[in-house]
């Protein structure tokens, strides 16, 4: 038994845990984790910057979905993200029958979720990329980028609820590894169908890494992994257990109505984008892809803070619980302050890495400056949410997240887009971060954190 799993071990049976400890554990599930969505946004630098290289019609078609495809691909794995805290809580009670009983629930929910969004997505391809104000041209490019995501929906599905069962065990080294394998497919794949079909290769392309990565990664679940693994074991008749998807859908389904309500937003300040132009879209578009370099890693970490909050929290270890909260916020919120400095001096190699076009450049290294000032906060927003994740309370962290967004960013972003183009839109999201990640510090030391 490695280090790490000895440590993790010892939260589930009441040891007591040195400083030293606690802090090694916090950055040994954190590195992977961090690692694995730095693989992601290599993933997305280089498809933005494969499809930036056809010019900014393309590049445009593609971000005048993205927020569509953040939405339903996030309403899936919010979903997926219930069970995999309540499989958390078991693990740390020592419950691994009921939790692999847990995702078997998980398998059948989830995938039929995707199979239904992605029936939907199919449905409104044609004509959905017309309602968010695309020009003809952008529009016919963007429809059929949005079908064939579309039918990856169930797959990617897959993917996430397999790599976030395997993070609730504590195990971050395989999705990371199966993230470093899925980038390096899809830069393959784009290399061989880009040249071909252009934005529709690019969609293809992730496509096939998807299927790929998510074959590797369910069967690993399924097969190797010691606390979930279902093959070889003596499992009762398959039935629903209402308790069991009641449960997971009370963390799920408030955080699938936030992400819905709040990628609704994006979708909103595209709409503040496209008026601005083809330009302005892809520019806003590169923007987003390249910020990904700072609040990715954010996310990891508040992946780390989950799986270790929620196994704290069902092993009943309320002396673990704050400690970890604080050490996993204030490590997200140095590591996305020093990578905002980063952004800061390096926005122009980063936007001419990404396009060749000079208009382009010049929007996003504007909106990329801007935005620098926000990370620290946006990191404690981002790893704070993960804590409350862990500890099944995600409710009026969602509500947090809505209130802010559509409070703030959406009204001052329609009032400064007017005068001041898209520096206003970026200023307004800097502006939006910063409250919302000063409301979630002052909740958590509000919050009496105990199990």
């Amino acid at each position: 038994m490695g280090r790490k799993q000895q440590l993790l071990q010892q939260l589930r049976d009441g040891v007591t845990m040195s400083r030293c400890d606690k802090l090694n554990i916090v950055l040994w599930l954190s590195m992977p984790a961090i690692l694995g969505e730095l693989s992601t946004i290599v993933m997305q630098y280089i498809d933005t910057m494969m499809v930036g290289q056809l010019g900014a019609t393309a590049t445009a078609s593609v971000g005048l979905v993205s927020t569509t495809c953040w939405l339903f691909g996030g309403l899936t794995a919010s979903i997926g993200a219930g069970f995999s805290v309540l499989t958390a809580h078991q693990i740390g009670a020592k419950e691994n029958c009921e939790a692999r009983e847990t995702l078997r629930q998980a398998l059948l929910v989830c995938l039929s979720l995707g199979v239904l969004v992605s029936l939907f997505c199919v449905s409104i391809h044609s004509w959905w990329p017309k309602v968010l104000g695309g020009t003809h041209e952008v529009a016919a490019l963007s429809s059929k980028y949005f079908l064939v995501w579309s039918l990856t929906v169930p797959v990617m599905q897959l993917l996430f609820l397999s790599n976030g069962m395997l993070r609730s065990t504590g195990n971050m080294k395989i999705p990371m590894l199966l993230g470093v394998m899925m980038a390096a497919l899809d830069v393959l794949f784009n290399l061989l169908f880009i040249p071909l079909w252009g934005v529709v290769g690019a969609a293809l392309a992730t496509t096939v890494a998807a299927v790929i990565t998510a074959a590797c990664s369910f069967a690993y679940l399924v097969t190797r992994c010691p606390e979930l693994r279902l093959a070889g074991q003596s499992l009762p008749a398959f039935g629903l257990q209402a308790m069991t998807i009641r449960r997971s859908l009370k963390i799920g389904l408030p955080m699938a109505v936030e992400h819905v309500v709040f990628c609704g937003a994006q979708i909103v300040s595209t709409l503040i984008v496209a008026p601005l132009g083809p330009v302005a879209i892809a520019a806003n578009t590169i923007g987003i892809v390249v910020e990904s370099l700072c609040y990715m890693p954010g996310y990891g970490i508040g992946e780390a803070a989950t799986t270790l909050i929620g196994q704290s929290y069902g092993a009943g270890r309320e002396d673990l619980i704050r400690s970890f909260s604080v050490l996993t916020v204030g490590l997200g919120m140095a590591v996305m302050g020093m990578l905002g400095v980063v952004m800061y001096w390096a926005a122009p190699e980063l936007m001419q890495m990404m396009t060749p076009d000079a208009g382009v450049q010049a929007g996003g290294i504007i909106a990329l400056r801007i935005e620098a000032f926000a990370e620290p906060m946006y990191g404690a927003s981002i790893v704070v949410y993960g804590v409350f994740m862990g500890l099944g309370d995600t409710l009026v962290p969602c509500l947090m997240n809505l209130g802010s967004i559509w409070l703030v960013r959406i009204p001052l972003a329609a009032v400064l887009a007017r005068t001041m183009g898209l520096k206003g839109v970026w200023l307004a999201m800097c502006i939006e971060l910063t409250v919302r990640g000063i409301i979630f510090l002052m909740r958590l030391k509000l919050k009496r954190l105990r199990s």
